[in-house]
This record gives structure tokens, C-alpha cells and sequence, in this order.
């Protein structure tokens, strides 16, 4: 072999080897990019409260009546990429079966695309009936709901009071935060005037980097919620937020 062909199969395995290396290249890229992608995604999850309280009359109406028809109009509204879905606590258990009624907490619909039908479907099969397991609730969320999941996790609370369950979701999230960053909780009041209550839930907000609402009327039910999913642009709710 001569050496004019010793360069030239020389030059054909540089072009070869340099076409293979950037056939990888692009193929990681493009891994890299659907990966970020991925990352960016959030995933919401309403914790909607049922408890007895929210049989009360608030305006007239009661107001878990209120609710259901604040996210009867807002569910449409959420975009059908958006993963969302529904956690309740508070629709069993009752005042007199406090072993239950504390961890009556249910994922009722996963967070999925285009799972507006199926979560208003479920609210509206719902009863108030017991107790405000909202720390249960929130640890039933993090260590099931999200579990595997990658990306953003932001939860909705909506709740008329406090925590009645000796615990203090305002704690749990204070521990939280020492390993996980990437679940953000916006916590909506429905007309909650007890100022424990109030401040044990603007923390687990705050805590969080969430936001904290506080509505007493549908319009400012629906303002929260609205500004919490970003479906709407301007906000006249009273918001709380460092």
C-alpha cells in the first residue's frame, strides 16, 4: 500500500469518526433538552378540605357549596397540559371516630393532563362530614402523591380552619424545607378569622416559598385560585407573600 492511500483511508476514518462523535452529540442535546423539559414541568395538587365546618352558611350559601361552584367555573380554565390533580380530607370519619376521622385523607384523582372532568366529577361526590387532617395530609402528598416524580410540585390548599388534629402543619414544613426544595404549597383561608390558625397556615405558605390567600366571598375564592394556577393575569384577591 502506498502512501497516498494510507492518507486517503486515513481521512475517511477522521470524516467517519468525527460524523459518529457528532451523531452523539446531537443525540445528547437533544436528551439534555427533553430531560430540562421534563424538569420544568409542574405538577399540581388540589388538598381540598370536607370537613364539617364547610357545611356552614358563609353569605346565604353553604360553603362547601360555594367551593364547588368556584372550581365548577375555574376548572375549565386550566390548561389541558397542566398535570393536576385531587387529594380530600375531611369526607369520613366523622367527630365521634377521631382514630379515623385524623387520617381521613384520600388521593381522589392523580395528577394527570386533562384531568379537569374527572376532579369536578369527584367534588361533587363528596360529603362534609369529618375533622381537618391538614399535616396528615400534607405528609400523604409529599411522601405518596409525589413520590418518583421529577419536576415542579406545587400544592393548593384550601381549607376553612386549622388543624385539629394535634399536629402543626407550620412544624412539618419547617423540616421539610431542610431537604426538599421543590414542593411549593399555596395556601388558601376561606373565611378563617381564628389568628392561630391563620398564622400556622401563612407559615406552611411562606415556609415554602407558597402564597398565602385569604378569601370571603366567591369572587375572592375564585381571585386565589385563579392567581395560585396562573390562568389569569390580574389578581384583585388579598394576597400575603415576602
Amino acid at each position: 500500500m502506498n502512501i497516498f492511500s494510507r492518507k486517503l483511508i486515513f481521512i475517511i476514518f477522521i470524516v467517519f469518526f468525527m460524523l459518529f462523535v457528532n451523531t452523539l452529540s446531537s443525540k445528547a442535546l437533544i436528551q439534555k433538552g427533553s430531560a430540562a423539559k421534563e424538569n420544568d414541568e409542574e405538577f399540581i395538587l388540589f388538598i381540598v378540605d370536607f370537613s364539617n365546618s364547610m357545611t356552614e352558611k358563609l353569605h346565604g350559601t353553604k360553603k362547601i357549596n360555594m367551593v364547588l361552584d368556584t372550581m365548577q367555573e375555574l376548572l375549565p380554565q386550566v390548561p389541558q397540559d397542566k398535570r393536576v390533580g385531587l387529594r380530600v380530607y375531611g369526607h369520613k370519619g366523622g367527630y365521634f371516630m377521631p382514630g379515623m376521622a385524623c387520617k381521613a385523607s384520600s388521593l381522589i384523582v392523580p395528577m394527570i393532563k386533562g384531568s379537569a372532568p374527572q376532579i369536578q366529577s369527584a367534588l361533587f361526590s363528596l360529603r362534609p362530614t369529618g375533622w381537618t387532617p391538614i399535616t396528615y395530609s400534607l405528609k400523604q402528598a409529599v411522601n405518596s402523591d409525589f413520590a418518583g416524580v421529577s419536576g415542579k410540585k406545587r400544592i393548593i390548599l384550601l381549607t376553612d380552619g386549622g388543624e385539629n388534629c394535634d399536629e402543626s402543619p407550620c412544624d412539618y414544613v419547617m423540616e421539610l424545607t431542610k431537604t426538599r426544595q421543590d414542593i411549593f404549597i399555596d395556601v388558601i383561608a376561606f373565611n378563617i378569622y381564628d389568628q392561630e390558625a391563620n398564622n400556622q397556615l401563612k407559615c406552611t405558605a411562606l415556609v415554602t416559598s407558597g402564597k398565602f390567600y385569604s378569601a370571603n366571598t366567591a369572587a375572592e375564592l375564585m381571585q386565589s385560585l385563579q392567581n395560585s394556577l396562573n390562568v389569569q393575569k390580574e389578581v384583585q384577591g388579598v394576597i400575603i407573600s415576602h
